[in-house]
């Protein structure tokens, strides 16, 4: 088994995946005070909470947007199964040619997400990454990574509206019954929502264009499943894109 963990800014998701398939995948909150042993527990207690011997976890590898727990949780991984763990970045080898200004910029888990999808599926492809932020990953034809797109994430957005406008209150974030919202809560979360729909539908329009081919669309992340219900284009949601994508480099730099 290898131990694959991602570091977002709001949930770190970490999981074990054997020959290609996922054990496990659980969620913890992100916490930039947190020390290493702290991490370590945490970690510790998910391989218990999911029956993992971490004797027989043969590697780890990590992708992070968060520098500032980056190494913490690096150190705690290697107290919790004894080896240190791959850091996706710069010299890791991810057989993905990355035509972008700045290369060493884009971010990991975009990178990683888009080698998963390439082993899955044909390209061109878009993938929408649904989390803390909204990011689209775009891998043409030939399969090189080519760019994307970054906007506030639904959370975000929800938090701006209501921080920003006295009379309107927080709210969960819920999947709205109709577009036609009939009270305060009903026509933010319907904004919000298909608003939020709207824009994915709008930008792989957009994409497809510059293309100049239609894309296989894949939504990942926490916020994701629903979206790709919501959407108006025939999207797959692909809750495990990211672990697979850490688990397929992993092998390829052993």
């Amino acid at each position: 088994m290898i131990l694959v963990i991602d570091i977002g800014n709001t949930n770190i998701v970490l999981g074990g995946i054997t020959e290609g398939k996922v054990d496990f995948m659980a969620r913890l909150s992100t916490n930039r005070i947190k020390t290493e042993d702290e991490y370590g527990i945490d970690i510790m207690n998910i391989l218990k909470l999911y029956s993992v011997d971490r004797k027989k976890i043969e590697g780890g590898i990590i992708a992070s947007v968060v520098p500032p727990i980056t190494s913490a949780i690096k150190l705690a991984v290697k107290k919790v199964i004894g080896q240190e763990p791959l850091v996706v970045g710069p010299g890791v080898k991810t057989g993905l040619n990355i035509l972008m200004d700045n290369p060493s910029a884009v971010g990991s888990d975009l990178i990683v997400s888009a080698v998963a999808a390439l082993d899955e599926f044909k390209p061109p492809i878009i993938v929408v990454d649904m989390g803390t932020a909204t990011t689209i990953a775009v891998v043409d034809k030939n399969r090189n990574y080519i760019g994307g797109a970054i906007m506030p994430g639904v959370n975000i957005s929800l938090q701006a509206l209501s921080a920003g406008a006295a009379q309107l209150p927080a709210i969960s974030l819920e999947k709205p019954k109709k577009a036609i919202g009939k009270n305060t809560i009903e026509c933010m979360r319907s904004g919000v929502v298909f608003g939020t729909a709207g824009m994915i539908d709008g930008c792989v329009e957009r994409i497809e264009s510059e293309v100049g081919e239609k894309c296989q669309v894949v939504i990942t992340g926490g916020l994701g499943k629903n979206f790709a219900e919501i959407c108006k284009g025939d999207y797959i949601y692909n809750e495990e894109l990211l672990l697979k994508g850490l688990y397929i480099i992993y092998k390829k730099n052993r």
